[in-house]
């Protein structure tokens, strides 16, 4: 049995066409599929839609509801968890990734020597400032952080039992889902694709809050890029100073610097101060997240989980 996970969240206006080409899917594949539903808090009614056409549908299903929101990588874990499968796809509830894709994913972990499968974006039907924004970050986190990431990122993939074995053993808060895939190594392949328009008519979760949290989770959490760029912004800036202070002593003795001591006081007392200021928080991320993970505390709370034709 192959078992599919879809976090939901604020995806009301796409339940009944998710239900529906999920339902399809399963027709499509050769082995049963299980879907594993994770409302992840959603303010709306996502849970009770997904519990009314669930009821109605032929498909094995489970719908599991967090207590509150964990955000997506925290619902995907608990999907991976409470699957039942030997193969695990991971797609979105907005439907952006096409349907047909995850047959792909699953004939590939059945028939070849493959561990994990990712989506490639190929293109994007995203707005403009979000699309050039993402081909941003996603270049700089390549050439900074983990350059075996597919140049867009990737949104959706599958992966065996041995991935989703190792990837449960993580228990890092604050982290990136994808960077973990990706440290992990295993033997991969990438599909490309091109990605749809969001589905539906309501507005995307994926907030410019939630953009940046996840910018900072990725680097953070993979590289100590940020700590060596410290290291030689304070060599540059030593070096810096010690020009300066030349140029202003030379000022002095020629009498150009008519405010004895005003100008190499400001600024010492702007660069020392901007340069602190960085290293404090540069640092303090890291002991938050250090002590974020000595906390012990679960990655997200199940408040209430059912099953539906859940006989083999």
């Amino acid at each position: 049995m192959n078992s599919l996970i879809i976090p939901v969240y604020r995806n009301a206006d796409t339940i009944g066409p998710l239900v529906e080409a999920v339902s399809e899917l399963s027709r499509n594949l050769l082995e049963p599929l299980e879907v594993v539903f994770v409302v992840d808090g959603s303010p709306d009614n996502c849970g009770d839609l997904l519990a009314a056409s669930l009821a109605k549908a032929s498909l094995r299903a489970q719908l599991i509801l967090h207590s509150r929101n964990f955000g997506s990588f925290a619902a995907i874990r608990t999907g991976l968890a409470a699957a039942r499968g030997s193969r695990f796809a991971v797609m979105a509830a907005d439907l952006q990734e096409p349907p047909e894709l995850i047959v792909d994913f699953f004939k590939i972990l059945r028939d070849e020597p493959v561990d994990l499968v990712c989506g490639m974006r190929t293109t994007r039907e995203d707005p403009g400032t979000s699309k050039y924004a993402a081909q941003l970050f996603w270049w700089l986190y390549r050439r900074i952080v983990q350059p075996e990431v597919p140049p867009g990122g990737i949104d959706v993939f599958a992966c065996n039992g041995n991935v989703r074995d190792a990837l449960l053993r993580f228990v890092e808060s604050n982290s990136s889902l994808i960077g973990q895939l990706f440290w992990l190594g295993f033997r991969r392949r990438n599909v490309p694709y091109d990605r749809r328009a969001r589905a539906g008519t309501g507005k995307s979760a994926w907030t410019f809050r939630k953009k940046w949290s996840y910018m900072m989770d990725s680097i953070f959490s993979f590289t100590n890029l940020p700590i060596n760029l410290l290291i030689w912004m304070g060599a540059i800036g030593i070096s810096t100073s010690f020009a300066m202070s030349a140029l202003v002593l030379t000022g002095w003795i020629c009498g150009w610097i008519e405010v004895q001591g005003y100008t190499p006081i400001m600024l010492a007392v702007f660069f020392s101060t901007s340069l602190n200021l960085l290293a404090v928080g540069i640092i303090g991320n890291y002991l938050w997240r250090t002590f974020e993970n000595t906390k012990g505390r679960p990655l997200a709370v199940m408040m209430d989980r059912r099953c539906f034709n859940p006989e083999e």
